[in-house]
């Protein structure tokens, strides 16, 4: 592979884990107060909403289901399962004998009447079977991965939109100093994805509304922050951006798998692992493509940065640290799900998270510093899709967190579908709260 080629690979893959790439900063105190929100006016009528709320399990275990897409059925109103498998979704009072569909990647799909849902959330309790792949479903012939590849690649225009779609999302984003956050934001967020057709026309995001909470204990010397925001997440988005892995030059840079063939939303799946060539020596990515046997489209994606080498990791996240300290990359994890909906799929959820070890030259302990961001699709339209002005749009280069207020609105979550907490809200503000109190006696 030439190194023109490498090098432009490599540019794509920051741009990738520019969702958590981290810029490092000697500071003493961090204000709580925060830049004004957009002031637009609310556009929903909490009067006109239903909303439920529940947790998907395994019927046999009873292991909640992570990251299960949780939909109204026949509609663009979409949610996903938090860590602990919970969801809230919210949906027009007046839909006409609505279904709640959950889908979870082995799982058989499961359609709930909405009328059979308890709406204050108590005894909701959504149970799926693991599907079974009845042998005589499967042909069994001689099949490449790389030919399965070449396939998705080829299919694209096939399978994906080629009109732009504006969509409503919400994102969230986090920081952990070891096991306490020390900085939450979350936003309901708009986005203008462009047509897939057009490699020139790239995606948009703008705040609706958002607020976020920061505590930086006083005897702390490094502020972490997370570039670009939604736009970043965006990037994870493989068939928009698909330069990395999904191109035919990218594909002379890994190796590939077929492990297994399994189901999602009742559909059978290729299931292929990838992993960089022994003899590329920039750090890549490895994991696992899903793919529909019928259509050959990417359905939803697995992947992390390989950290074999530490130092060529590091470069990839760190823009800036202090003197004297060491910043070690533990772990880099993407995912990124699309949705079909009338023969076309269409982005739905993207998640990062990474952690790092950071060693003082001059200090006992170390301290671990996990940062997470994900943005989940819960509506969209293909109507009225106007670009966004200049002035409204996040930017690459933008650090989200200083464009959003401070924790004000207590009716925030209002009548968005969002992603269900994995603690609530005002208990992690009460975490952050002590934490500058006992943060001295943590062994850091």
């Amino acid at each position: 592979m030439s190194n023109n080629l490498i090098f432009f690979i490599m540019k794509r893959i920051y741009k990738i884990s520019a969702v958590v790439v981290i810029m490092m900063a000697i500071t003493i105190q961090f204000s709580r107060a925060g830049a004004p929100g957009i002031p637009w006016e609310d556009f929903q009528d909490p009067q006109k909403l239903t909303t439920v709320k529940g947790i998907v399990v395994d019927t046999e275990t009873g292991v909640p289901l992570i990251f299960a897409t949780v939909a109204l059925q026949n509609s663009n109103v979409a949610t996903v399962t938090n860590l602990d498998g919970e969801f809230l979704l919210k949906i027009d009072k007046e839909a006409v004998n609505p279904n709640i569909e959950i889908t979870y990647i082995g799982y058989n799909n499961k359609v709930i009447p909405l009328s059979d849902l308890r709406l204050d959330g108590r005894d909701n309790r959504l149970e799926l079977t693991q599907a079974t792949i009845p042998i005589r479903e499967v042909v069994i012939r001689p099949i490449k991965p790389e030919e399965i590849i070449n396939t998705v690649i080829r299919s694209i225009s096939k399978n994906y939109t080629d009109v732009p779609n504006l969509m409503t999302s919400f994102y969230r984003e986090t920081i952990r100093r070891n096991r306490n956050y020390v900085s939450i934001a979350e936003a309901v967020v708009e986005i203008l994805k462009a047509p897939y057709s057009n490699e020139f026309r790239f995606d948009m995001s703008r705040v609706y509304k958002g607020r976020k909470n920061v505590e930086v204990s006083r005897l702390d010397t490094v502020l972490f922050k997370l570039q670009g925001g939604p736009v970043s997440t965006l990037q994870l988005d493989l068939i928009k951006n698909p330069y990395t892995i999904l191109t035919y030059d990218a594909m002379k840079s890994y190796n590939y798998k077929l492990e297994s063939i399994i189901v999602i939303d009742d559909r059978l799946h290729y299931v292929i692992e990838f992993y960089q060539k022994p003899e590329v020596d920039t750090p890549m990515f490895l994991g696992k493509l899903f793919v529909d046997i019928d259509t050959y489209a990417l359905t939803e994606a697995e992947f992390s940065i390989n950290l074999d080498d530490v130092e060529k990791a590091s470069e990839i996240f760190i823009r800036k640290k202090p003197l004297g300290m060491k910043v070690t990359p533990e772990m880099a994890s993407y995912r990124v799900k699309f949705r079909e909906q009338d023969g076309k799929w269409y982005f739905a959820y993207g998640r990062a998270e990474v952690r790092f070890k950071c060693d003082w030259q001059k200090k006992l302990f170390n301290t671990s510093y996990t940062t997470m961001s994900e943005i989940a699709v819960t509506d969209r339209t293909e109507e009225e899709v106007i670009k966004f002005a200049s002035q409204e749009r996040i930017r690459r280069g933008d650090i989200f967190i200083e464009k959003l207020s401070a924790f004000a609105d207590p009716d925030f979550w209002g009548d968005y579908n969002v992603i269900e907490p994995d603690q609530s809200i005002e208990s992690a503000i009460r975490r952050l709260s002590r934490r500058l109190r006992f943060s001295d006696r943590e062994g850091e």
